[in-house]
């Protein structure tokens, strides 16, 4: 390890506290995806760190939702690949939550909206940048914050797929799993919505002249679960439905949510065909029905390249006297997107934490400056391959 590693590394040891003081701003902030001013007032507090620390961001302009923000921290082997350190600034959770439950730790763990997915991976990230700025990179450095991933990344999507082009690796920091492991492997996912239409009539006085949106959604609702195969990594779930006029009436309209996840495309494509097949058929005579895809994700697939990137964080790990293992996860994240335009990807390197997207939601705050080294012992690595 050169004289820079060996000083970033000293650095970060010692900063347990100042990771901890910008992670309770973070979380702090209640910043759900559709919270444009909320993400963005994320997005200010690590600008501001990563500014005192010399570091430029760049601001990426997102309509809709929160801005995405990119820093560049030069590395000595001038024109090299850069290595991106990538994150996501939204949470699943409303306006008002941290009111209810603010950044607090007990027992040696963290809690909070989002504590874990992911604003601890994202102050992970702007202390290795600050590291590596401070003490001199092997490799030219980005960090990547975006604003949307919770919901799919309808607006980043483009901008994360740009960045990762022509990338030496990209390390996602969405929280380490519980055992301690990373994830080599996650799957896919389409969230979709279904509107059915049928006819309205009284249900009393001229019952036969309707025709019952409610009804063809639950012949659809019952065919869309039967493509489920739990043996091959496939779920369909309706997850919302709503539909209706009034008691006494007809349903002339009804919807649904449904969530699609897969392993491989071939998956996909064959489920999608199903689905497409189910949506065209009525049971119902006279109703109609059309889908929209509200968001994707792309499953991450381990190729070669990332299987190397792992087995490098693996033995960085192993050294530390923490040793890793890669997972394969149902839960679908940015790294997809990364890996799907050829670029070697590792996902759940941020520090440790549980029970995500829920009140009970945790981090292990031992795990920040562990996490925070091996990602700096592994983009050292990746500069001396």
């Amino acid at each position: 390890m050169t004289a820079p590693d060996a000083d970033a590394l000293g650095w970060l040891d010692t900063q347990e506290d100042a990771m901890l003081a910008l992670l309770e701003r973070l979380v702090n902030i209640d910043s759900g995806s559709y919270d444009k001013p909320g993400v963005d007032a994320v997005g200010a507090r690590i600008a501001e760190f990563l500014a005192g620390h010399g570091i430029p961001v760049t601001t990426v302009p997102v309509e809709g939702y929160g801005d995405a923000l990119k820093a560049h921290v030069a590395g000595s082997g001038g024109g090299n690949r850069p290595v991106v350190l990538m994150g996501h600034r939204d949470t699943v959770f409303p306006k008002g939550e941290v009111a209810h439950r603010p950044f607090r730790i007990a027992d040696g763990r963290a809690y909070g909206p989002g504590v874990a997915d992911m604003k601890a991976g994202l102050v992970m990230n702007a202390f290795v940048l600050a590291a590596f700025h401070r003490a001199g990179a092997p490799v030219p450095l980005v960090g990547l914050f975006t604003s949307d991933e919770e919901i799919g990344s309808p607006a980043c999507r483009p901008i994360i797929e740009e960045t990762a082009r022509g990338a030496r690796a990209v390390l996602n920091s969405e929280p380490g799993r519980p055992t301690g492991n990373v994830v080599t492997g996650r799957k896919g996912g389409v969230f979709m919505v279904l509107e059915v239409r049928g006819k309205a009539a009284h249900s009393g006085g001229n019952y036969a002249d309707g025709r019952s949106a409610i009804l063809e959604l639950a012949h659809k609702t019952v065919a869309f679960h039967a493509i489920t195969d739990l043996e091959r990594g496939t779920t369909v779930n309706v997850g919302l439905i709503a539909g209706g006029q009034s008691v006494n009436t007809v349903a002339p309209r009804a919807t649904c949510e449904i969530d699609l996840r897969y392993v491989t495309p071939p998956d996909r494509a064959a489920a999608m065909d199903r689905i497409a097949a189910i949506v065209a058929e009525s049971t119902v005579p006279d109703t109609t029905a059309h889908l929209t895809i509200k968001g994707e994700f792309l499953p991450l697939v381990q190729d070669e390249a990332s299987r190397a990137l792992f087995e490098t964080y693996a033995r960085v790990s192993a050294r530390q006297g923490t040793p890793v293992a890669g997972e394969f996860a149902g839960g679908c994240a940015d790294s997809g997107f990364t890996a799907s335009v050829g670029c070697p990807t590792l996902c759940a390197v941020g520090p440790v934490g549980g029970k995500a997207h829920s009140p009970e939601e945790y981090l292990e705050v031992a795990t920040l400056v562990p996490r925070a080294r091996a990602m700096a012992e592994t983009i050292a690595a990746l500069a001396q391959a």
